[in-house]
């Protein structure tokens, strides 16, 4: 973060180029009070000896020169190694020396004469930019580092060899994916992997399909532009646009209405977007990569999914394991979570002894990966492991929480149905496929203990 000019300025190394022994003195004596270091040279053929000895992060040089101009210095414009800023300095205010200036490569361009807070300003800026470009460059690593050790093929499985064996081969591809696998299993990581290796320049940009009402999700894939409906008082460009030379990830894509369904298909095959309230089509260049914890197979054959959408989308399906189908992961899964939750939460981490892993791997994981990763959370919170909560494989389906005998009915259904909707992140359309309810009686069932209380949250 930028804070200080001493801060910017402390380690920068600025080189100037002037045939003017006075403007060399000038400015090198003002600019050796902020800046680490600061060289001058009367030509171009002696500031390239200087700049072959050191790295400059800023060169600053005037347009004429003896022999080679400013804008000829190509070794340093165009060196692709070692690059460095240029602000160009010239007595002449012509319109095409400034666009020459420009077209080489120019951060700034300031007129002679100028005073000397004309060109500390203009120092400053290209200085901020150049700290932001870094600042940008370690943050895309932190992130890279990030998918790396949050992922969710984390294990020597053979199932997950498979499967990374799989997504370093398509990922560089333009080709649609569709990615399948119960709720918690990690679609999105994957998905982020995919854009990660496919080399794309553009953004990654991901929309829970089944979150946003189906009125509202037209113009947040599309844009829309100003009166287009009640509230936009702005035009407002859509998420096909951010993700232009990307990758838009369209998360839940069995929960998109019928309706929008056809309009996506027909941006999928035209390769364009329509904006709500325009008439006008705007080019598109995007990879879509889709999720679901459906099978959308069975959708088309119950008409709930359009046959020719998943025919456009089903180049690839990706199928990810449940937990419970490669257990031998577990244990490497534990441990990471383990060091990486208690550095978060500054706490230590719970040792795990054989029979503690065992357990874990004994148990059925309805909420996959997120619901290992919660216990362990409550491991560290708690200081132990509370392993009542796992129950063994075979049990599960009676029982995934070791409910008391003595329960009444209504309570067991009433904790059974918390548990399933914390397992899927509040998403209530996706605890209801899971519970084999409708979605309505999940609403009624909650809405009356909401009135018993009020803690209780979800989302759509």
């Amino acid at each position: 973060m930028i804070t200080t000019d001493s801060d910017l300025c402390r380690s920068a190394s600025v080189l100037v180029v002037d045939d003017e022994s006075g403007m060399r003195s000038f400015l090198q004596k003002a600019l050796q009070k902020h800046f680490g270091l600061v060289e001058v040279a009367g030509s171009i053929e002696i500031a390239e000896e200087i700049r072959k000895r050191c790295h400059f992060d800023l060169l600053i040089v005037d347009v004429k020169l003896p022999g080679r101009s400013g804008i000829e210095w190509h070794e340093a414009l165009q060196d692709p190694n070692r690059h460095s800023d240029v602000i160009f300095m010239t007595a002449y205010a012509e319109l095409d020396t400034a666009i020459q200036a420009l077209r080489a490569g120019a951060a700034d361009f300031i007129l002679k004469p100028f005073r000397l807070e004309q060109m500390m300003n203009a120092v400053r800026r290209v200085l901020q930019r150049r700290l932001l470009a870094r600042e940008n460059f370690l943050l895309r690593r932190e992130v890279t580092r990030y998918i790396a050790a949050d992922t969710p093929m984390l294990g020597d499985s053979a199932v997950i060899k498979r499967l990374e064996a799989v997504i370093q081969r398509v990922a560089p591809t333009p080709s649609p994916v569709l990615i399948e696998g119960e709720s918690g299993t990690g679609k999105e990581l994957v998905a982020r992997a995919l854009h990660h290796q496919s080399g794309r320049e553009g953004a990654f940009v991901a929309i829970n399909c089944g979150a946003i009402a189906p009125d509202l999700l037209e113009a947040e894939l599309f844009g829309h532009t100003k009166g287009a409906f009640t509230g936009a008082d702005r035009a407002r460009e859509g998420l096909f646009t951010y993700a232009a030379g990307g990758t838009l990830f369209l998360d839940e894509i069995g929960e998109m209405p019928l309706a929008m369904q056809a309009k996506l298909l027909r941006a999928l095959e035209q390769k364009s977007i329509r904006p709500v309230g325009s008439e006008r089509e705007v080019p598109t260049h995007v990879r879509i990569l889709a999720a679901t914890n459906r099978t959308l197979s069975d959708e088309v054959r119950q008409q709930q999914f359009r046959e020719d959408l998943y025919f456009r989308l089903n180049v690839l399906t990706l199928t990810l394991p449940p937990l419970r189908e490669r257990s031998e992961d577990i244990p490497q899964l534990a441990h990471f979570f383990s060091r990486r939750l208690s550095d978060d939460l500054g706490l230590p981490a719970v040792p795990f002894s054989h029979e503690d892993l065992r357990a874990m791997q004994a148990h059925h994981w309805p909420g996959n990966i997120r619901e290992l990763k919660n216990f362990i959370e409550r491991c560290i919170l708690l200081g132990h492991l509370p392993l009542e909560e796992l129950q063994p494989r075979d049990n599960a389906a009676f029982s995934s929480s070791g409910y008391p005998s003595c329960w009444p009915l209504e309570e067991v259904e009433k904790r059974h149905i918390l548990r399933v909707l914390e397992a899927s992140e509040g998403n209530k359309s996706a605890a209801a496929r899971q519970l084999g309810i409708a979605r309505k009686t999940l609403d009624r069932k909650l809405s009356g203990w909401q009135q018993d209380n009020d803690s209780l949250t979800g989302t759509d």
